[in-house]
């Protein structure tokens, strides 16, 4: 009896458990299918449908409404015709590159030339396009581009000792972004002008150097040089700002090309904090400045040896080609004298972020990578003053490291014969002469007041004065000393007589006078640069070396300028 009470109870289980399963997967399977149906429905949605669903408020950091796009269809056609546009930009490569590689030849090179140059079968992958309207005037395109080619390039180059290496260029990887210009925009077919084509942005170039038959190696620093030669042909032939302008329709489009629009002057100020990279000593820093990275338009610093804190007092000028684009870079290096510099860090600054016709004086943290900006570690920071002066200011604005500043009208009718060439007896033009004007005047400083400095003896008040230096001068001025107060009102006010103003700078050291001693609390540096553009000026600086502490100026100027040839 047992027997069938059991059998009856597992049947009765056996078919509960299935009819569960079943009724189970139909759920998973409704619930799959409308899972579906919601997801196909996504999938049609467009940037705007989902904004209206959604405010963008309540949309995670990491959602991006890009305005790029894929370019599938295009890789497909240029695959087809790759054979053809290969042979054609291999020729418009070779003949517009190569005038470039001899303006950049090494110096150990004699001739520097393409023996064999194609692009082999391998085409590239656009990955991208970003479409930007240019006010109606014409229409930007940047498309981002992938190329691991395999193409046949061999260097035909012979050495002063008139020894002929043909050297291959092999193994090339680039990721990039190109951009192409349609401007103007007209009414007849094809609707633009001209087209205009540029680098943009050169994200990774790798490539590697082979002497066919031989060693590079066997020859020393011919393959740095040659490295170096062809990364500054690239950027000096077709990195952006230079571009390439193309017409399609009759007309003029020289304003469409490349032009200088203004000068930046850089003052290099000072470091402060850097990171030491040598394990007996300090570093030995120094800086290379510039706005497009070739090797004729960048500015390097002197060595300052055995300094964290270096002062360069340092002054520079760039040409200026497309302020709403280009960036001001800093590099700081330790140098190592016969060995390679180490890197330390760097920094740069958006030209369009300066404000024309003024001085700007900056503090950039230093970073390890430009296109990384984050980087939790300290490397320092630099201090630079900015002046970026546009050509054609029409508001009064003079440069004043312009050789017509502070001229009267007859000085410059002198100036205009005498300035940028040397006449011989013969009446024939000699050599190129630049005439470098020098500000000559009276600073006046008044040391209004101090805040928040530290405290430097033992019952938490400090006795503090401050030593004004003129660096390039050397002249010294120091005030009155205002015993137990962390807040001192000084009010006192020194003259001291420039030579060259737009070349020297005021260094205003704090220090604790002690019975038996002093002690030194900090120190700050102020350019003159603003002074003499505006006559007067306020300055609040903040203590250098200190916890606290901030130093209260009123700065006036007096000019009497003069002028030499250098």
């Amino acid at each position: 009896m047992s027997f069938f009470v059991g059998l009856v109870i597992g049947v009765a289980v056996g078919l509960a458990l299935i009819v569960g399963f079943v009724r189970s997967e139909n759920a998973r399977s409704k619930h799959r299918s409308e899972l579906a149906t919601t997801v196909a429905a996504f999938a049609r949605m467009t940037v705007e449908d989902s904004r209206k669903i959604l405010p963008p408020e309540y949309y995670p950091p990491w959602v991006v409404f890009s305005q790029r796009q894929k370019l599938n269809w295009l890789n497909a056609h240029l695959t087809k015709i790759w054979p053809y546009v290969s042979e054609a930009a291999s020729e418009l490569i070779k003949t517009s590159v190569e005038p470039i590689l001899e303006q950049y030849r090494p110096i150990i090179l004699s001739s520097l030339k393409f023996s064999k140059l194609t692009l082999g079968t391998v085409a590239p992958q656009f990955t991208g396009v970003s479409i930007i309207e240019d006010g109606g005037s014409g229409i930007t395109m940047d498309l981002e581009m992938n190329w691991d080619g395999n193409p046949s390039i061999i260097l035909d180059i012979k050495t002063r000792l008139g020894v002929s290496l043909p050297v291959q260029v092999k193994n090339i990887g680039f990721t990039g972004v190109f951009r192409l210009i349609f401007k103007p925009l007209v009414n007849d077919l094809p609707c633009f002008g001209a087209v205009s084509f540029s680098l943009k942005q050169r994200k990774k170039l790798d490539f590697t150097l082979k002497v066919v038959g031989g060693d590079i190696s066997s020859i020393p620093g011919l393959q740095a040089a040659i490295e170096d030669t062809i990364r500054d042909a690239i950027e000096d032939s077709i990195t952006w700002p230079v571009r390439k302008v193309i017409p399609i329709l009759p007309g003029d489009y020289s304003d469409l090309e490349l032009k200088p629009v203004g000068i930046l002057e850089v003052k290099l100020v000072q470091a402060k904090n850097l990171t030491n990279k040598d394990i007996i000593g300090k570093s030995d820093p120094y800086a290379k400045v510039y706005i497009r990275p070739l090797r004729n338009r960048m500015k390097t610093s002197k060595v300052i040896n055995n300094d964290l804190n270096p002062i360069w007092n340092e002054h520079f000028e760039f040409i200026v080609e497309d302020a709403s684009t280009q960036h001001l870079v800093v590099k700081i290096y330790d140098d190592e004298g016969l060995q390679p510099s180490e890197f330390i860090g760097c920094a740069q600054v958006p030209l369009s972020t300066l404000e024309l016709g003024k001085v700007e004086d900056v503090w950039l943290k230093l970073v390890k990578d430009l296109e990384v900006q984050r980087d939790n570690k300290d490397r320092g920071e630099v201090h630079l003053e900015l002046l970026y002066c546009p050509f054609g200011m029409e508001n009064g604005f003079v440069n004043p490291f312009s050789s017509d500043y502070s001229m009267t009208s007859l000085e410059k009718v002198i100036n205009s014969g005498l300035n940028g060439t040397e006449v011989t007896e013969n009446g024939k033009e000699a050599t190129e002469k630049r005439r470098e004007v020098i500000v000559r005047g009276v600073l006046t400083v008044t040391v209004v007041s101090a805040e928040d400095l530290p405290a430097t003896d033992l019952m938490g008040k400090a006795d503090p004065y401050v030593v004004l230096t003129m660096k390039k001068g050397g002249m010294k001025n120091k005030t009155r000393v205002v015993n137990d107060s962390l807040n001192p009102v000084w009010n006192q006010t020194f003259d001291f007589v420039v030579e060259d103003g737009l070349h020297d700078m005021l260094i205003l050291e704090v220090w604790d006078h002690d019975t038996f001693g002093k002690d030194y609390v900090g120190r700050c540096i102020s350019t003159l640069t603003k002074v003499i553009l505006e006559g007067e000026s306020k300055e609040t600086l903040q203590l250098e070396g200190a916890k606290s502490g901030t130093l209260f100026l009123h700065l006036k100027w007096l000019p009497q300028p003069i002028y030499r040839d250098s």
